[in-house]
């Protein structure tokens, strides 16, 4: 398979997954929860929230769909400016698609008991988130917020988001009252199973590939991701090959690309992926990969290269960090004359 029939096939995985997780929310949301007054997670609940809140208060029946938008268009451009990539771009696109969806398709209830309606509108959004970060990018709201914070302060928002789902969660008990909120709160577990099920990237993953080609799964991994790699030697127990295992951390976001590259190079690799409860050491977070990426240049995919870029990115960031040193014994001179 040459590389512009790999290009057009993940161009069209990618469409397809894209359309495959705008129908799933939609469908969640306009024929379970919505018409049965249960809220959703994250951005969508809050949505919800403002449509339920403006009709409540000042009498305006202003769709789930027209706030959802509202919502996500400053997130998005504040994605684009400080993260740009195609991760922004999808997941925004995901946002803006699912909106104009909500508001032109009409809202009904494909059954009227809350607990089916909980059940299944949790799994259909738990499917499209999951399907989503499955392919490499998100539907948007609070996983753009997510990629920003984690991106500036290498921290997880995963507290915050705890906290807005439960004052949703309160707020429906308020609005619609508390067995409807306990049916919120049965839903939103639901969407978290799935997710799970789906895709466990919403922590580190540690991925162990098994391959007959190692040196050209390393060259390609170490141009298209900058991650460190442990070459493990191996041997199947039946076949009795020798073969190569490599091991390697990464983040949610890159395991689409990972497995893309390693299946670019050899389509018959073994890929285990394990939940990586903490990493000790040092991670890179994405300002270090675009500074190594740009060191390395366009041609540099071999690991030689891919050492000298790392050890001329240390010296920069060693530079840095002696002129830092020397300011501020300048300015602790000046002060104390």
């Amino acid at each position: 398979m040459g590389k512009a029939q790999k290009k057009w096939r993940k161009v069209a995985l990618t469409i397809v997954f894209f359309c495959m997780s705008v129908g799933l929310q939609v469908t969640g949301l306009n024929y379970f929860l919505i018409p049965n007054n249960i809220f959703s997670v994250g951005l969508n609940g809050i949505a919800q929230l403002f449509s339920l809140s403006s009709a409540a208060f000042f009498n305006l029946n202003i769709q789930t769909g027209v706030f959802f938008l509202l919502f996500n268009i400053p997130i998005g451009i504040v994605g684009w400016k400080m993260i740009g990539g195609q991760f922004t771009v999808l997941s925004f696109l995901n946002a803006v698609v699912v909106s104009i969806l909500l508001i032109l398709l009409p809202t009904h209830a494909f059954t009227t008991e809350p607990l089916l309606a909980t059940l299944f509108g949790g799994l259909f959004v738990g499917a499209a988130i999951g399907v989503a970060m499955r392919y490499g990018f998100s539907t948007g709201g609070f996983d753009i917020i997510a990629m920003i914070v984690q991106k500036r302060t290498g921290k997880s928002i995963g507290a915050f988001m705890n906290i807005a789902n439960g004052v949703i969660v309160v707020f429906a008990g308020f609005f619609i009252g508390w067995q409807n909120a306990m049916f919120t709160l049965i839903g939103i577990y639901a969407t978290g199973q799935v997710v799970d099920a789906l895709y466990t990237g919403y922590r580190k993953l540690t991925a162990l590939i098994v391959t007959s080609k190692g040196e050209e799964v390393i060259d390609v991994l170490h141009r298209d991701l900058i991650r460190g790699i442990t070459i493990l030697p191996s041997s199947g127990a039946y076949t009795k090959r020798e073969s190569t295992t490599l091991m390697t951390v990464l983040s949610r976001f890159e395991l689409f690309e990972m497995q893309e590259a390693v299946r670019s190079v050899d389509p018959k690799a073994f890929i285990n992926l394990l939940s990586t409860v903490s990493v000790a050491g040092e991670f890179w977070d994405a300002d270090r990969q675009l500074q190594m990426k740009k060191s390395m240049g366009p041609k540099a995919v071999t690991i030689d290269a891919q050492l000298e870029a790392e050890q001329q990115l240390e010296e920069q960031l060693a530079q840095l960090e002696e002129q830092n040193n020397a300011g501020l014994e300048t300015n602790k001179d000046g002060s104390d004359k």
